[in-house]
């Protein structure tokens, strides 16, 4: 048997693999969204028994990557390296191609940006092959082949041109891919291969949709779900009764085909593969269609759905080829709120027709639907995409640093809204739709302070994702986002009190201090059963007996702390938010290591000293 392995192995072209995806030049701090590498152990699946090893270096999800692929490529007998890329992390993809050719390695590239932009990717010497479109049949080819005219979907350089080998069809039965090969995965905060306590899973490939902003027609094409059976033997995998996974159905459209989600439900619960929480997305039409299985979704641990409502405007919607009825969101959101799954709202600003006053009615549209959740991001011109054609017609692309291809760094401008201006719009919209809500439910200063504080953390971090903002434009964009909320709502807010709201005993205040001299100051009283925030603008720094902010010092705290460790506390909290009253030896890094307990020690700093003046009063 051995024997016949090996005549097997050296009957390969390649027979010792790297796979890497590159991982984004900007970390988004969202645990969710941090990378499972679930595309890469695709391909591995497709040929580990073709070759005679695979591996992965260390730190795939940070910037270690790029020492840990030198040192990998120093120890390991490999011949290629294939890197998967989204265009957010193309240069990161093209740094570890140097780093692989200069090893003397023979480099593959594939994914989105690639298949997208193959000519300009092969315009890198350290580049050898494209892969385009869905790799597995062809990289298999290509490992067993080398690169050739006859391996269909790819693109590499030959006698001073390009060859393209032609399009290769999609896998039309995709219950025959393997399944992804998590075993090859190394540690992520402490966790390793098939134990990550986030994962993702894709039960179908491909959208019936053709949305202008969005890529995934070019690279899957048209709707193919997997078997029910297929997918739950995957979940299965997946199941550990004893600890509580994030599960994310990452695929484009879960709730395509309603019997096949409900047979997937039927299944799991008759397993008893339930203990997990899962994530998905859909659209408002599909889970409205799909209101009888709503219980049973819920009950295999569905506790999140993401809806691409993308505008308010039905003109917009209809520019973007996004075929929703905005009459489906509300009923889609009624739904998920009447059985316990939450709703959570994409949408999409500044598309090129859309001004300043369009777009401030996004969070009040959001707001009007009862949503809890939402992710505003900007317009993104990702190659290959409907939108990218539009829009360098228009001429409105400004950037093509693919760093900032995130969706929260504007690249583009409108016909009336250059790119300073969508980036204070996107932090307004977050303000706008935040209205406060959570500080206006609690009862003591200490409460709304640290409420106040946590909301301003999050969009200081959001911010962060722009790598052309400096610690001084973000708390600029802070401080001038809460004006322009201030005069939208003629400095008051009103809601009712909640069932968790005490009685105040007296008014609490509070004060955000910006550098310029200016303040905003905030009181919170009752009203007729309803909570009221009246805000006022102040141009010097009045007496003030509250809790003071000083917005310039928080922003400073909050971009003080390493993104890759505040993922790392993120991580770990969301198995803790999962797996509630456990502890964990997940924990022990972070009770552990100086970076975090410096930024706690700078956190708790802060906090002391903005409630210096109401410490020794009877919160």
């Amino acid at each position: 048997m051995v024997d016949n392995l090996r005549t097997k192995f050296y009957m390969a072209y390649f027979n010792h693999i790297c796979l890497v995806e590159a991982p984004q030049t900007i970390i988004i701090p969202f645990p969710r969204f941090i990378t499972d590498c679930i595309g890469v152990c695709y391909l591995a699946a497709a040929v580990q028994h073709d070759v005679e090893s695979l591996v992965m270096p260390d730190n795939f999800f940070n910037y270690g990557i790029f020492d840990s692929l030198r040192a990998l490529l120093k120890k390991s007998p490999v011949d290629l390296v294939a890197i998967s890329s989204m265009t957010g992390a193309f240069n990161q993809a093209e740094r570890l191609a140097r780093i692989a050719k200069e090893a003397g390695k023979f480099v593959v590239m594939g994914g989105f940006h690639p298949t997208a932009l193959p000519e300009e990717v092969l315009n890198h010497s350290s580049v050898d092959v494209v892969v385009i479109g869905e790799g597995e049949q062809t990289f298999r080819e290509l490992v067993l082949n080398g690169p050739s005219r006859d391996v269909k979907g790819i693109a590499y350089r030959e006698g001073g041109g390009i060859v393209y080998t032609g399009p290769r069809d999609v896998i039309a039965n995709i219950d025959s891919i393997a399944f992804p090969l998590r075993s090859l995965r190394p540690e992520r905060y402490g966790e390793k291969g098939d134990a990550y306590t986030i994962d993702t899973i894709y039960t179908s490939r491909g959208c019936p949709w053709s949305c202008s902003f969005c890529a995934n027609d070019q690279m899957h094409k048209g709707w193919r779900g997997r078997s029910a059976e297929n997918v739950v033997e995957e979940i299965a995998l997946l199941h550990d009764p004893n600890s509580k996974k994030l599960i994310k159905i990452w695929d484009a459209n879960f709730l395509t085909n309603i019997g096949r989600a409900e047979k997937i439900c039927d299944m799991m619960i008759e397993r008893g593969l339930t203990n997990f929480r899962i994530m998905t997305e859909s659209r408002a039409k599909d889970l409205v269609r799909a209101e009888r299985i709503l219980d049973k979704l819920r009950r295999v641990g569905l506790s999140k759905v993401g809806l691409g409502i993308e505008s308010p405007s039905e003109a917009t919607l209809a520019l973007m080829n996004k075929k929703n009825s905005l009459d489906d969101v509300a009923r889609a959101i009624d739904l998920c709120n009447k059985n316990k799954i939450g709703a959570e709202g994409y949408f999409i600003i500044g598309h090129y027709t859309e001004n300043i006053q369009d777009t401030i009615a996004y969070p009040e549209f959001a707001r009007s639907l009862g949503l809890r959740q939402t992710i505003f991001m900007v317009m993104t011109p990702y190659p290959g995409t409907g939108i990218y054609k539009e829009y360098k017609d228009e001429g409105k692309i400004r950037s093509f640093d693919w760093d900032l291809y995130n969706n929260y760094c504007p690249v583009i401008e409108t016909r009336s809204m250059d790119g300073q201006t969508l980036v204070a719009m996107l932090v307004y919209c977050n303000v706008a739709f935040n209205s406060y809500k959570s500080a206006m439910k609690r009862n003591s200063t200490r409460d709304v302070l640290l409420s106040f504080m946590i909301d301003l953390f999050q969009l200081s971090w959001l911010m962060r994702v722009n790598k052309n903002l400096a610690n001084k434009d973000i708390s600029n964009l802070l401080f001038n986002a809460l004006l322009r909320f201030l005069d939208h709502k003629e400095g008051v807010v009103e809601q009712p009190a909640s069932a968790k709201c005490k009685p105040l005993q007296q008014p609490i205040h509070l004060r955000i201090r910006h550098t310029s001299g200016k303040s905003i100051d905030y009181t919170l009283s009752e009203r007729a059963g309803n909570r009221v925030l009246t805000m006022k603008a102040q141009n010097n720094y009045e007496p003030f007996a509250g809790p003071e902010i000083r917005l310039d010092e928080l922003v400073e705290c909050a971009c003080g702390v390493p993104m890759d460790k505040l993922m790392g506390v993120l991580y770990r909290n969301e198995w803790l938010r999962n797996n509630p009253g456990r502890t964990t030896s997940m924990l022990f890094p972070i009770l552990t290591d100086l970076e975090v307990l410096g930024f706690a020690a700078k956190l708790i700093k802060l906090f002391l000293g903005s409630y210096r003046k109401t410490l020794n009063a009877n919160p």
